[in-house]
């Protein structure tokens, strides 16, 4: 784990921070990297060429916290023309593969969640309103998970939705004590399961602090839900956790339809290549929109590599 991870993730709270390193020209040169852009056409350029590529997509719309109502209803009306641009787009026939190759990952706190009052009960609708225009358009929707204060607010609301719509995936964090548990009790029959290692500020009585904890938890964790019945999504740029990913998957017979896995925009590209190349269904998690900046920190602090990019990029390396 990235030793400055603390202070990097303390700089993603801090608004000082945000406003010096926002108003540095190089820094967009490092968003690019790791965000599509800002506008819906930049991300539209990106997934083009990613599908074109043999790999699958998932769509962020950056943005989180939302505590104005008209900013959460203006976030679905961009998720909606999202969903409508990307079904449209060409969608290259993969062997073997048969899961949708466009998905949007939806933060409900962007959706209205925090909002004083029934907050949960207006992100849980306007989700709704995202899924049921998924089910038109042939996409995907999962649940991103925030941070653990919002861990059973946001289980509910996919533990409710699934009623109407089984497909709806949601995202586990292996570094919270919790995860274990959760895992079990959501990876029956057709539930998609998003399995990350976490990248929120946690207190240590909820979240595990060391890398090789966070590790071995997301190791138990997979085997949980490849052992499972449902559709474990493998959300790792970890050696180790690619290599238990295709040792589980040889073990209990999955073929490529029956799990994927999923990488980040910006991040070990060439592994993204090497894993579709063998056949296996990899899904690029792509954000854009102009509130980067958590995203940036957040992907920061979890790899020493992508520090040193950044690093580099404002020496003029």
């Amino acid at each position: 784990m990235n030793p400055l991870r603390p202070l990097i993730l303390a700089a993603a709270e801090s608004p000082r921070m945000k406003r010096a390193l926002t108003n540095i020209p190089v820094t967009a040169d490092i968003v690019r990297r790791f965000v599509a852009g800002e506008t819906r056409d930049d991300l539209i350029r990106v997934a083009r060429t990613l599908l074109d590529s043999g790999r699958l997509v998932s769509v962020d719309f950056l943005g989180e916290n939302t505590t104005d109502r008209s900013q959460a209803d203006a976030t679905v009306v961009e998720y909606l023309s999202l969903i409508n641009e990307l079904a449209a787009l060409e969608r290259p026939a993969l062997p073997g593969i048969d899961a949708p190759p466009v998905e949007v990952s939806v933060k409900l706190s962007a959706l209205g969640q925090a909002l004083p009052g029934d907050g949960p009960a207006i992100a849980t609708e306007n989700l709704r309103i995202l899924c049921t225009k998924a089910v038109q358009a042939d996409v995907w929707v999962t649940v991103d998970a925030e941070d653990h204060t919002t861990t059973d607010a946001t289980l509910a609301t996919v533990h409710e939705l699934r009623e109407e719509f089984p497909w709806l995936g949601a995202v586990l964090q292996s570094y919270l004590r919790r995860t274990a548990a959760d895992c079990r009790a959501l990876s029956g029959p057709g539930s998609r399961i998003r399995l990350c290692k976490g990248a929120y500020r946690e207190p240590h009585d909820v979240a595990f602090q060391r890398a090789s904890e966070v590790t071995d938890s997301y190791l138990h964790c997979l085997e949980v839900l490849m052992r499972g019945d449902g559709y474990p999504m493998v959300a790792s740029h970890d050696p180790a956790a690619i290599a238990a990913a295709e040792r589980l998957v040889a073990e209990t017979g999955r073929g490529p339809n029956c799990f994927e896995h999923q990488l980040l925009y910006g991040i070990r590209d060439g592994e993204q290549r090497r894993l579709a190349a063998a056949g296996n269904a990899v899904r690029v998690y792509v954000p854009y929109g102009s509130q980067w900046y958590g995203y940036l920190t957040r992907r920061l602090a979890e790899r020493p590599a992508n520090l040193a990019f950044f690093l580099r990029a404002l020496v003029g390396d």
